[in-house]
């Protein structure tokens, strides 16, 4: 579950990360009130991404300016939410913006530093350029001035970067959470630092001991985009759209959601889609990536409509070589189990019902030639398993597919 960005710069002021003057707007007249000075930055405040693209961000110098922008921004949807709240805040001259984070990553079930000189980007995909430390024992302010290092900042850059690093794993501790992230965070000419954007993710489980929490949920808006979040995992983690034909198997919110996006633009009908990053909500003790592979292929073969599974993979990911044997020992354990069925049709011709869905897998990144080459050996398992480079040839594999009479569960 992730928080607003007005909550989280909340969190940021009371635990000493340098936020900007703000007010929350509930309704365009509190304008007239606002308590910081002309020039203000206007935000939705939406869990969508890429709300400046959608122009649910302004920047306006006047009164009249701000109340007709806020009235635009309320009645503006952003990937099909609406705001509640709308965020004004100072204006910053920024010289330099970095990326920061504080992540569970549940691939080696410890807390992640990560850092980039490059803002606005994912870290889920970021690949090479996006430095990171493993905090393996108690944490210390040697792991975040280690971090700063490693990104090759230097003298007071380097210990105001490490502070703000130092206080987002004190916030990722004292909450229970599954991210904490700062992007960007912006340095003024001066060297000043700032937490422009922020993102908290909380873990689900966490929310019983802490009431503030539970308070803070109350107050989010969700929706529902035409599909509803899967049981078995957290807010983004999963969407279930009931009816699909095409389900879809990720290693981050970014490329779950990129994935869904073509095949829906190419004609085809998404279903389940899980991202394997994070672990289940059902999940009561810490699981590797190729487990979470393994259970994701299970949920979406039990749903009948889904009639193929795409696999889109890519960056880094632990075991990479294990994950083709999931996949491999996914398939012959089912094929010893299919049920072919004679159907008639056009009154000569027959096909065969299969009650296993086809696998249409994207491995993307050196990292999996191995397994590449391992899917490679078992492709004798006729037209059950395709293996495709490229994304937008998996996807259109994916939904040719699933519109093929000739394939059908």
């Amino acid at each position: 579950m992730d928080l607003l960005e007005y909550q989280v710069k909340e969190w940021f002021g009371k635990i000493g990360i340098p936020v900007l003057p703000s007010q929350r707007i509930d309704h365009p007249t509190d304008l007239k009130r606002l308590k910081i000075h002309y020039p203000i930055v206007l935000k939705s405040q939406v869990h969508a991404a890429e709300r400046a693209k959608a122009g649910g961000v302004r920047i306006v110098e006047t009164t009249i300016d701000a109340i007709a922008a806020a009235q635009t921004i309320f009645n503006l949807p952003i990937w099909g939410e609406l705001p509640e709240v709308v965020l004004a805040e100072s204006k910053y001259d920024a010289q330099e913006e970095f990326y920061l984070a504080v992540v569970l990553d549940t691939a080696v079930c410890r807390p992640v530093l990560l850092g980039c000189k490059e803002a606005n980007i994912d870290w889920e995909s970021a690949g090479e350029k996006m430095h990171y430390v493993v905090v393996e024992q108690e944490f210390s302010p040697f792991y975040a001035r280690r971090l700063a290092l490693k990104m090759g900042l230097q003298g007071a850059l380097m210990q105001s970067i490490s502070t703000v690093v130092e206080k987002m794993y004190q916030l990722f501790v004292q909450q229970d959470l599954d991210l904490v992230e700062v992007n960007p965070l912006a340095v003024s000419a001066s060297g000043q630092v700032m937490a422009l954007n922020g993102k908290v993710r909380v873990n689900e489980r966490a929310i019983g001991r802490h009431p503030e929490l539970t308070q803070m949920v109350d107050k989010i808006v969700t929706t529902n985009t035409g599909g509803e979040i899967n049981g078995h995992l957290g807010n983004w983690d999963g969407i279930e759209i009931h009816g699909g034909k095409i389900g879809i198997l990720g290693n981050g919110t970014g490329s779950v959601m990129a994935t869904l996006d073509l095949v829906a633009n190419s004609g085809g009908k998404p279903g389940v889609c899980l991202n394997l990053r994070h672990a289940f909500l059902t999940d009561k003790s810490p699981t590797t990536f190729c487990d979470r592979l393994e259970k994701g292929l299970k949920i979406l073969a039990a749903d009948k409509s889904i009639q193929v599974i795409l696999i889109n993979l890519l960056g880094n990911i632990p075991q990479s070589t294990e994950l083709a044997e999931v996949i491999a020992k996914f398939l012959p354990q089912n094929t010893s189990e299919l049920k072919p069925q004679a159907v008639r049709s056009n009154g000569s011709k027959t096909r065969r019902e299969i009650s296993l869905p086809r696998l249409v897998v994207r491995l993307a990144g050196s990292d999996f030639d191995a397994a590449k080459k391992y899917l490679a050996t078992i492709k004798n398992q006729g037209d059950l398993l395709i293996v495709v480079e490229n994304l937008d040839a998996a996807v259109a594999e994916a939904v040719r597919s699933a519109k093929s009479t000739a394939y059908k569960r």
